[in-house]
Formats: C-alpha cells, structure tokens, sequence
C-alpha cells in the first residue's frame, strides 16, 4: 500500500505537469457545457419532452474525460513506460509492474471523477440543470463505463509494439469516438446515416446509459448497453492480461 502511495503521488505530479489530461479531461468536458448551456439554454430536448436539451446531453458529455483517459492516456503511458524500459525494470524490484498499471487506472479515474464533478457543477449552478434519475444507478453505469473504456485502453497499449504504434491505434479509436459517438456533437441531431455509423461504437453504447440512467428512463432501453459495455470490458479485459507485454 506504502509503495503505491507513493507511485501514485509522483505519477500524478508527473500527469498533471504534462496538462495534457487538464485540457483534454477537465477543461473540453467543461467548455462543452458551457457551449451547451449558452446556445441550448433551458430548451427542452424535444417537443413535449421532460427535460431539456442539457438534461439530456449531460451523460454524454460526462463520458468526454472517461474516453481521454481510457482510449488516449492509458494506451500511451503504458506503451511509453515499455519502450523506455521501466515496467522491465519494476519487474527486479518490491513493486511489481502490475502495481504501476493501477496507479495509472487510478489517476485516470480521479481525472473522470474529477471532470463529473466539474460538469455537474457548471450544468446546475450555471444553467439549472436538474438530474432526474437515481444516483445510485448513474454511479454503477458510470463505474460500468468506465471499466470497459479503460479496458480497450489497456488492451491497445498492451499489445502495441511502441509508443508511436499505440498512438496510432489510440487516435484512431479516440478521435472518431469522440465526435461521433455523442460525445460533443449530440447524437440526437445527427442525420439517420450517422447515427447507425455511431451505434457501432462502444462509447455510443455507453452513453446510451449513462442518459438512460441521468433521466430516470425505464430500465428496459438500458439492458442492451449495459450488455454491450460488460461485454466489451471482459473480452478487452480478459485479452490484455493473456497477450499483455510487459517489455
């Protein structure tokens, strides 16, 4: 526990001076909600619908910093930290490597945690946003989320070859899931077209329920994704601790 202690506070330090996971896990999910409130305001979602157009993106943009952290930060540092040879190194030493890729998830997490925060409090101080289903299930399909995006994240950086291979893998799985999946752009206005491209998408999936359990819909619109994300995090989980390479 000592050991990972201290992992945690210099990978941290390390983390939060290289601002990449500030921008992309704390301050985009935050812009994205003041973009989102100035333009959208308190109009409802849809004509005759509950909630407004806020209410019903919260979800999505609560799972910006889950997306940055698992499918971009995780497959780098764990590809860097190959090639440079220091998981081969902890592998001689008290702390084994695997205690190192925790800390990683860890830090990850507390950056999601942190932007849900940072979210919630700009959506209902800023522009009244209400949360309208139950916190308890947002929780379990956050967790649930979560675990699967940081699943694929380490599955591609434990199988890439080199840093410059993972980042490859990472964008092409980062980039189109964050602006297709209904991240930033609401999937809601997408064209038909679009929208089918969308659903084959894991995050798509995800923020399916991470909405379904912000607005308190009916539980059964909710079993095909929470279906598709535990799928996803035992299959990507189970592959990256078989094939995982430590160096």
């Amino acid at each position: 526990m000592r050991a990972f202690k201290t992992l945690f506070r210099t990978e941290l330090k390390l983390s939060l001076r290289g601002m990449d996971m500030v921008i992309f896990a704390l301050c985009m999910p935050l812009a994205v909600v003041v973009v989102l409130g100035a333009v959208f305001g308190g109009r409802p979602a849809f004509e005759g619908a509950g909630y407004t157009f806020l209410e019903q993106s919260f979800g999505a943009v609560s799972a910006i910093a889950i997306c940055a952290g698992g499918v971009m930060g995780l497959p780098l540092v764990i590809a860097d930290y190959r090639g440079k040879k220091i998981l081969k190194r902890f592998q001689v030493t008290p702390t084994s490597p695997a205690t190192l890729l925790f800390v990683q998830v860890a830090i990850y997490a507390l950056y999601a945690l942190a932007s849900l925060a940072l979210v919630f409090g700009a959506a209902t101080l800023l522009f009244g946003m209400r949360f309208m289903g139950s916190a308890a299930a947002f929780g379990g399909a956050y967790l649930l989320v979560m675990v699967s995006m940081f699943s694929i994240g380490v599955l591609v950086g434990g199988l890439a070859r080199d840093y410059r291979s993972a980042g490859m893998l990472a964008s092409l799985l980062y980039f189109p899931m964050l602006v297709f999946s209904g991240a930033t752009l609401p999937y809601e206005v997408m064209p038909p077209i679009m929208q089918r491209i969308a659903d084959a998408m894991p995050l798509t999936q995800g923020i399916k329920l991470l909405k379904a359990a912000s607005l308190g819909l009916p539980a059964e619109g909710a079993l095909l994704p929470a279906a598709v994300m535990a799928a996803l995090a035992l299959v990507c989980g189970g592959v990256a601790l078989r094939k995982f390479r430590w160096e």
